[in-house]
């Protein structure tokens, strides 16, 4: 077997320097990245909610959630700090179907990494200069980064990447948050060695270069289900496995103990409407232990404007085509019933 290179792609420098930030979109971008440092490490007491569609598919109904959640983030912003999802790649356990819209920036065509990177880029670009929100998305393939890392506000290390020491060493040179998933077994303190490696400095090979890291004071945990050893969905978002990850901080000494709680994947057993009583369910459960209050700094919600999933070429505008979603008007309903309960 082998590999058939097709063509040099732009390093991200080059796209960088071709889709270039505003001075007014970078002065905006650091002043939420201020803002979100300081709900982790305490300073500002706000509940984070990372929000969004499971795979950002198309750029104009995701443009379009986004407007929604802008409208949204006005009303609630004394006690809510939204980052939305704008998730570009798509983890395969098998590797097949959709990857995401950096492989296929239109799903029902042949992948096209370059057209790719830039509709990533450009997607990322408008969230930020059209309606304020530099975003989220997850680093399934460290070495692509870059091609967003003056965009992304929050950047998520997946369940079955949370393993590799590449993720782990980039991890550490990033300088916006980065959530680390328990993995798909479920074993914590496999998370917690993640996060342990990621606030810790390292001298590493990178996109062809040695380069050495500080270290992430604000990687962090994300508690996302697991599956157990017969194959059941299992969650760990209730009371004791909360403070069971506060136990694991006590010991393990790292900076800004947090955790956000993924109320998707195995903790909904991926029955998306049960995303709305976990999320309830767990703001109770900081209201009522103060040492919750200060671990857990928010939720991940998979959301977009219709409920549910449907197959690539069905084309019904903003619903979602990988994990189902909750809809618009659950969506909103719940976030205002959040507001309300913090």
């Amino acid at each position: 077997m082998q590999m058939n290179f097709h063509r040099k792609l732009p390093i991200p420098k080059e796209v960088k320097a071709e889709f270039p930030l505003t001075e007014s979109m970078v002065q905006l971008k650091a002043e939420r990245d201020a803002s979100i440092k300081g709900i982790f490490d305490g300073n500002i007491d706000k509940f984070i909610l990372i929000i969004g569609p499971c795979s950002a598919d198309h750029s104009e109904p995701v443009l379009e959630y986004i407007s929604r959640l802008r409208r949204i983030q006005e009303q609630v912003e004394d006690k809510i700090f939204i980052i939305p999802r704008i998730y570009t790649n798509k983890p395969r356990t098998t590797g097949q179907g959709y990857k995401g819209m950096l492989h296929q920036p239109d799903p029902e065509a042949k992948p096209d990494m370059y057209k790719g990177i830039i509709a990533i880029r450009e997607l990322h670009l408008a969230a930020l200069r059209d309606y304020d929100f530099s975003c989220a998305d997850e680093m399934l393939y460290p070495e692509n980064y870059r091609y967003l890392s003056d965009l992304l506000s929050y950047v998520a290390v997946g369940a079955r990447s949370v393993e590799n020491q590449q993720h782990r060493l980039t991890a550490s040179g990033i300088e916006v948050p980065v959530g680390m998933k328990n993995p798909t077994g479920g074993d914590l303190t496999v998370m917690m060695n993640s996060i342990v490696a990621a606030q810790a400095g390292h001298t590493f090979l990178y996109r062809g270069w040695e380069v050495t890291s500080e270290g992430n004071p604000y990687a962090h945990a994300i508690l996302r289900g697991y599956v157990d050893f017969a194959g059941r969905s299992t969650s760990n978002y209730h009371y004791e496995d909360l403070l069971r990850v506060e136990e694991l901080y006590q010991k393990s000494n790292l900076t800004n103990p947090s955790i956000i709680v993924d109320t998707n994947h195995n903790n909904s057993g991926k029955k998306y409407l049960e995303q709305i009583r976990i999320a309830k369910d767990i703001v109770h459960s900081r209201n009522q232990n103060a040492d919750i209050k200060r671990l857990v700094k928010g939720l991940m919600i998979e959301s977009y404007i219709e409920d549910g999933t449907q197959g690539v070429g069905e084309h019904t505008f903003g619903k979602s085509i990988t994990d189902p979603c909750l809809g618009w008007e659950k969506t909103e309903r719940l976030i205002f019933d959040l507001a309300e309960k913090l």
